[in-house]
């Protein structure tokens, strides 16, 4: 009797872990963003995207003009509650030497909305365009 109680509740924990389970980062979803980052400034209001799943994230800018050998910087913060990225928000991760074609920030990430905000740490002298990826769950 105990050893089909066991199996019943492991066969139970297998299917509801497998329904809300941690997402495989080959199965993430890549969303590309653009925007501009001002000279001695910030993306405004920053990039905004969610997630309803639990895996892990990389945010990775792939084009910055006209200047991409320079090194800018890129915050994670969740989101305000009503999803916007204005307001006081709470910094989750933040690279200040971020480059072009490199991993910016990446880690674990739990269902939630996010923003990700791109500043000039000192180096812009124009404004720059950019490309970024998020892929997350």
């Amino acid at each position: 009797m105990q050893w089909r109680f066991a199996t019943a509740l492991i066969v139970a924990g297998l299917m509801a872990a497998a329904c809300n389970g941690v997402v495989d980062p080959s199965q993430n979803v890549t969303q590309t963003f653009t925007g501009t980052i001002p000279v001695q400034g910030t993306t405004i209001p920053g990039v905004g995207w969610s997630t309803s799943k639990t895996g892990e994230y990389t945010i990775k800018v792939s084009a910055l003009d006209p200047n991409n050998g320079v090194y800018f910087g890129a915050i994670l913060s969740y989101a305000a509650p009503d999803g916007s990225c204005v307001g006081q928000l709470t910094p989750i991760q933040q690279n200040s030497f971020g480059t072009v074609n490199t991993q910016l920030l990446s880690g674990a990430i739990y269902p939630g909305s996010y923003c990700v905000f791109l500043f000039d740490v000192g180096f812009f002298t124009v404004a720059e365009n950019f490309t970024m990826a998020v892929s997350h769950p």
